[in-house]
């Protein structure tokens, strides 16, 4: 089973903080256990809203909005792609992550991949 692990924006992600070089530590041995145990498929931390864009479809064309998102409660700050055999193990690996930034608050999803003999 494939999952996708979302790491929630907060403030400290959304102005562009950088992790303390403790947390880079930590999150590369993580990430290495995760490599190892063939767990960890993909995953990448991103910039914040401020450099994104959306593109809104409304039934007769398309229209960019550029970032910053403030009116949004539920940015995505980066993810983490899984790999498991069922979703208790994603969430076991996903209790193991790492959680020393700004506040030592970290909200994740975890969502299923849809595959194809699903629709």
């Amino acid at each position: 089973m494939r999952f996708v692990a979302f790491r929630k924006a907060d403030d400290f992600t959304e102005a562009g903080g950088m992790p303390t070089r403790e947390l880079l530590d930590d999150m590369l041995a993580y990430n290495r256990q995760m490599i190892d145990a063939g767990v960890l498929l993909d995953g990448m931390g991103l910039k914040p809203s401020r450099e994104g864009v959306r593109v809104l479809f409304d039934g007769t064309g398309t229209s960019v909005v550029d970032g910053p998102f403030t009116e949004s409660k539920e940015l995505v700050a980066g993810f983490a792609l899984l790999q498991t055999r069922t979703r208790e193990e994603a969430i076991e690996w996903l209790r193991r992550w790492p959680t020393i930034d700004a506040d030592g608050h970290v909200r994740l999803e975890l969502r299923e991949v849809a595959e194809e003999g699903d629709a």
